[in-house]
């Protein structure tokens, strides 16, 4: 054997030596990573809710903005006399059982969508606000034919840092006075 031989059988070797060595050192790397990401403990299952007539759950970010518990309290109302909740893109409505009434007139609904450019007023062709702290109350109409919506629901409104809340609350479950205090639990 030359000289030349064994010089290319130890190049040979350390290259081989160093991918061995390289694949060993990635395998010590990523496999305990591996082991440590199935040794996590599962995502907490998804929250359950009262559905009504089907629907989905209603988002978390948007309970957020008007959690079940402040309506209840807000406007008397108890698990008792709670249908479920309908959910659905950026808008959650819990329904409640009225005594007479039907079951579409019976709610109270939450709209949070996110939007780039928050005006700092509700600017609505059919109503005028009135402040109430940092959320603004519907009125009155401002003409015959919103008249009647405003009989039937009270609206507020609250803007905030790249979204709004806007709650839609059937006077049947939340007469005005209540909608009062519904008011101040919006976030």
């Amino acid at each position: 054997m030359g000289c030349d031989t064994v010089a290319r059988m130890k190049t040979s070797k350390i290259i081989l030596g160093g991918l061995v060595g390289a694949s060993l050192g990635f395998a010590a790397a990523v496999v305990p990573g591996r082991v440590a990401r199935a040794d996590k403990p599962a995502a907490a299952p998804a929250p359950t809710c009262k559905s009504h007539n089907g629907k989905p759950c209603c988002d978390p970010a948007v309970t957020a903005h008007l959690p079940l518990p402040a309506v209840f309290s807000a406007c008397g109302k108890t698990d008792a006399t709670y249908l479920g909740e309908e959910g659905s893109k950026e808008t959650c409505k819990y329904v409640f059982k009225i005594e007479g009434q039907k079951e579409d007139e019976t709610f109270v609904q939450v709209y949070a969508p996110a939007q780039k450019d928050v005006p700092s007023e509700p600017n609505d062709p059919f109503f005028s606000w009135k402040k109430l702290g940092k959320v603004f109350m519907a009125d009155k109409a401002k003409s015959p034919k919103a008249a009647p919506m405003i009989a039937n629901a009270t609206g507020l409104w609250m803007p905030g840092k790249g979204f709004f809340v806007s709650v839609n609350a059937s006077t049947k479950v939340c007469a005005k006075p209540q909608a009062k205090k519904l008011a101040s639990s919006i976030k």
